[in-house]
């Protein structure tokens, strides 16, 4: 029997629409004829989707009870019985109560597709096994549903539905998604315009990563080996030359004509590690097509031509982007040259472009020559292995009774004059080579003890040995060489692709690149020096290690950069060939200590700028917000000490209350300038510890009404750590801004809840809201929003609880009220530990 087919309907979020997909996708196959049966779909109660389920056949759902509740799942016996063409099977992560067939749905689905059933089913992005730990920290939200992301990627068809954010929000306030009761809640929780773009963004990555496997899938099952023009991809041939960097921005510029382009450059490498390539120039290269949006593959290959189309054609290139030959017009006697060999051998599906370059016949090059410096005491030993080992070894075999012939007496020999080749080069093995010739025919060839030789056959063995002996020897030191050499070039080339990357990066300070000089030449200090002119003392820029220098002539090593600065080493002379890489070392620190200060002052520039605005903005204050409850002050207290007129209780009364309101609107203007000026000069120091919530937050609403704000703390939030005389400033300041934008008779709504680490206080209003354009704006010091009256205050408050909360290791941000108005989203990290249980609303709902 054969198995069935699955289709799945992935959707982006809950809410998008799967199960309406899924049941018109079932009434379009019942228009064309096909036994199509609905065998489990759960429409929640939308209008829209009960609807389409009028006209399919629906099985019977099986009941079941659990802990005194009655329950209904899908009955697999029921639809096998049956045995439509296709079943329609809703929520396919759904775990099934306890007394089924199966713990899960995905199972009940497998057993249809084993009995030859199609199968249409529905899934949301955030219910996939390997998503979880990303879609919580995304939302905040743990999946408790889930289902392997194999059991979807067999699917023989997988259609992404999605929907925009925005879109996704209205149809959820136009109460189509969740009750209106819910509505509230899931807008400002699960259903935030971030949380939903990285969902759909996980979807769309995913279901595209589908799509590449199924392509490659096919085009390996028909063995297809000619480039598909799905999309284009640009690979780049690199030399490790300089002309790279053009041939990188000349394929940039291609990919930018057609969406959806892709670079990928690749270095192709001999096997034997040799190459006249640049480590520096390559991280350089390395570092641009990372910035310009491609990727950067290292290939090991000899034929460099067959490797580089070998790697066009595996990853479906479309086009090969290489530069003219370096090579001088007499070089073309060895051969045609890469870029000749691939557009000849490259066929008819995959383009070539020669781009032409400044390098163009300046020569490619020799590999630079290095010697091997195999250090004092494997020269040490080297010598010793091969003149001491063989005057001990025949020292051995002429006091041991044992006749091994001249041939193995040979091997022997030979065998030392390798060691002597490996441990100390190709001189000590030279060496080896002769006196062991010479020992040879004087202790062991006949006659003994005389130079001569009797037998010539003896000669010719002799003199074997010795061709042998330094041949085998000039081949392991050619070895031990090229190695050494492999080992260094690599080791700088990871030394340069740091500097290139992290310091052009902008991620490495003067401290921690001179920590990596000392680490890297076991220097026991350094030290970066400048000086003012040729005649001023040298200065420390920076340094690390104990003892540093103060001037370059009292260190081992000096590398000077540019005409007054230097960088100093102690602890070691270095040999010459280091100083190329400290070189490169030495540039990058100037270039460090440079950006630093660029940094610095620049923050500088910013602080003095802002406090001049401040400053400008503060005398504005006092000249008008301050002046206004003076004045009333002032004329209420003229009143009162007036001897023209006779002032009743009651008049008395109502000037005091005046003089109160304006000395409580003083108060708080002066405190809302302290405390600014307290953040801005940075001596807001948070005293933490842990407390609740409900705490904290009824003692910020004493500046309001009592009937202006509604309260809803659950008792049963985790503890924050937090300074409560700063959150209750802060929560104050919120409170006290919306009551004043929320119409009368509209309390505003404070409300807190745990989202996994974090907890949230938000402070909802039904004002008039805020643009989303000026939502951060509305944190700046001095900044009211529309007509607000100048007695409104000096437009501090918010950016003070700001301040506040950011002390705490906190955010707060601004976001629409569902329904108009603005909340305030106070974020707080919760103290670890058991947490209350969250209630998952997307789990209630999977279409």
């Amino acid at each position: 029997m054969a198995r069935g087919k699955l289709r799945i309907y992935l959707g982006s979020a809950p809410g998008v629409g799967k199960t309406y997909a899924m049941l018109s996708e079932g009434h379009r196959r019942v228009e064309r004829g096909t036994d199509c049966v609905v065998a489990f779909v759960e429409h929640h109660g939308r209008p829209r989707t009960e609807v389409m389920l009028h006209g399919l056949e629906q099985i019977q759902r099986r009941t079941i009870e659990y802990r005194g509740s009655v329950f209904t799942e899908m009955d697999v016996d029921a639809v096998l019985e049956r045995r439509p063409a296709v079943a329609l099977v809703d929520e396919l992560a759904h775990t099934n109560v306890p007394g089924s067939r199966n713990t899960k749905r995905w199972q009940d689905v497998e057993e249809l597709l084993q009995a030859g059933i199609d199968v249409v089913s529905t899934v949301n992005i955030q219910h996939l096994e390997s998503l979880g730990d990303v879609v919580e920290s995304i939302t905040g939200v743990r999946q408790r549903e889930t289902v392997p992301d194999e059991v979807v990627r067999r699917a023989n068809q997988i259609e992404l539905v999605d929907m925009s954010p925005q879109a996704l929000r209205r149809r959820m306030a136009h109460g189509n998604i969740y009750k209106s009761d819910k509505v509230d809640a899931a807008l400002s929780n699960y259903f935030r315009p971030g949380n939903l773009t990285a969902l759909r963004e996980l979807a769309l990555l995913w279901v595209a990563d589908r799509v590449d496997e199924y392509l490659q899938q096919y085009r390996g099952e028909h063995n297809i080996r000619s480039t598909w023009q799905a999309r284009e991809r640009i690979v780049v041939g690199l030399t490790g030359g300089p002309e790279g960097r053009t041939l990188i921005r000349r394929a940039a510029r291609m990919a930018a004509k057609g969406s959806g382009s892709e670079i990928l450059a690749v270095y192709v490498a001999r096997s034997d590690g040799l190459t006249s390539a640049s480590p520096k120039e390559l991280a350089v290269q390395r570092t641009l097509v990372e910035d310009l949006g491609g990727s950067f593959h290292h290939v090991i290959g000899d034929d460099v031509p067959a490797s580089l189309l070998e790697f066009a054609q595996g990853v479906n290139a479309t086009q090969i982007v290489l530069g003219s030959s370096r090579r001088k017009a007499w070089q073309y006697v060895f051969g045609p040259g890469v870029g000749a060999t691939v557009a000849r051998e490259s066929g008819h599906d995959l383009d070539v472009h020669i781009v032409t370059h400044e390098e163009v016949a300046k020569g490619r090059g020799l590999p630079v020559a290095r010697g091997a410096r195999l250090g004092r005491a494997r020269s040490i030993w080297g010598w010793l292995s091969g003149v001491a080992g063989p005057a001990l070894l025949t020292l051995l075999l002429t006091n041991v009774d044992a006749d091994l012939g001249l041939a193995n007496d040979m091997l022997l020999f030979l065998t030392l004059t390798v060691a002597a080749a490996l441990l100390g080069g190709l001189l000590p093995a030279l060496a080896s080579a002769a006196f062991g010739s010479f020992l040879l025919n004087y202790y062991f060839t006949p006659p003994v003890h005389q130079i001569t030789i009797a037998d010539p056959k003896n000669i010719l063995a002799i003199a074997i040995f010795f061709l042998v002996a330094v041949s085998v020897a000039s081949v392991v030191d050619l070895a031990a060489r090229r190695t050494h050499q492999a080992a260094r070039l690599r080791a700088e080339s990871e030394i340069l692709s740091f500097l290139a990357g992290s310091v052009l990066r902008g991620e490495t300070t003067l401290d921690a690149l001179l920590e990596r000089v000392r680490e890297t030449f076991a220097m026991e200090s350094v030290a970066l020096l400048e000086r003012a002119g040729d005649v001023e003392p040298w200065t420390r820029a920076g340094s690390v290690g104990p003892h540093p220098v103060a001037r370059p002539e009292d260190a081992d090593v000096d590398m000077p950069v540019g005409d007054h600065m230097a960088l100093a080493l102690s602890g070691r002379v270095l040999p010459a060939e280091d100083r190329r890489v400290l070189g490169a070392f030495a540039a990058q620190a100037a270039v460090v200590l440079d950006r630093q200060r660029l940094v610095d002052e620049a923050e500088e520039s910013r602080k003095l700028a802002e406090g001049n605005r401040i400053r400008t903005a503060l005398l504005a204050a006092v000249s008008h917000d301050l002046r206004t409850p003076l004045a009333s002050i002032k004329a209420a207290v003229t009143s009162l000490r007036s001897d023209d007129v006779e002032w009743s209780e009651d008049d008395e009364a109502e000037l005091l209350a005046g003089i109160e309101d304006g000395a409580d609107r003083l108060d708080h203007l002066v405190g809302n300038l302290l405390d600014m000026s307290r953040l801005n000069t940075g001596t807001v120091r948070p005293i933490i510890r842990e407390i609740d919530l409900d705490e904290v937050v009824p003692m910020a609403l004493g500046g309001v009404p009592e009937d202006s704000v509604e309260l809803d703390i659950p008792e049963s939030l985790p503890m924050v750590a937090v300074d409560s005389g700063l959150l209750e400033r802060a929560v104050a300041n919120i409170v006290e801004n919306a009551v004043k934008y929320s119409p009368d008779a509209t309390p505003v709504l404070v409300a807190a809840s745990a989202l996994g680490d974090r907890v949230e206080v938000r402070v909802a209003d039904r004002g008039p809201g805020v643009p989303d354009e000026s939502k951060e704006r509305i944190f700046e010091p001095f900044q009211r929003y529309g007509d607000a009256p100048r007695g409104a205050g000096v437009g501090l408050g918010l950016a003070v609880a700001r301040g506040f909360v950011e002390s705490l290791g906190g955010t707060l941000t601004a976001e629409d009220t569902p329904g108009g108005g603005m909340t305030m989203v106070l974020t707080l990290r919760a103290v670890p530990g058991p947490g209350p249980v969250v209630a998952d609303l997307s789990a209630q709902v999977t279409s």
